[in-house]
């Protein structure tokens, strides 16, 4: 943070929109299938580890015969159910918001998050008003900032 007699250099988060387009919409599709593909290794990388580790259990020791070995099976059977539960439930929700974004209307503006930024006031600024600036996009170039720089 910088400071001097007339004036003072600030962060501040800035909202970042997006125009709806064609290629928006594509790119949007191609993050989603990427996420969804990764969520898919994960879900089979967490079904193959929990299968061997359960393999591993059962060959140091019968589960018939144990009740211990029978208790960590189904305590492991649990864990990889929970995993992967919540694997899927991360799934759903990319699918729901890739479904979202293909029905969302040409030239709409949504979110797409915030970055930070500096910005410098003096004696006299809107502090609200400097705080509030959004930067509008379409297909990733600037076509406004928007508020008090």
């Amino acid at each position: 943070m910088e400071a001097s007699k007339s004036h003072l250099l600030l962060k501040r988060a800035v909202n970042v929109k997006a125009i709806v387009t064609p290629r928006w919409k594509e790119e949007v599709q191609q993050q989603s299938q990427a996420q969804i593909n990764q969520l898919d290794a994960q879900m089979q990388q967490v079904d193959t580890e929990g299968q061997r580790v359960m393999a591993d259990i059962r060959r140091q020791g019968h589960e018939t015969t144990n009740p211990m070995v029978a208790q960590q099976l189904r305590e492991l059977e649990a864990q990889v159910s929970q995993k992967k539960s919540e694997i899927l439930g991360r799934k759903t929700q990319v699918l729901q918001q890739l479904q979202q974004a293909q029905l969302m209307e040409m030239e709409q503006e949504v979110n797409q998050g915030q970055i930070e930024g500096f910005f410098r006031v003096e004696t006299g600024d809107n502090l609200i008003r400097k705080m509030q600036v959004e930067i509008l996009l379409r297909d990733g170039e600037i076509v406004e900032i928007r508020g008090d720089l």
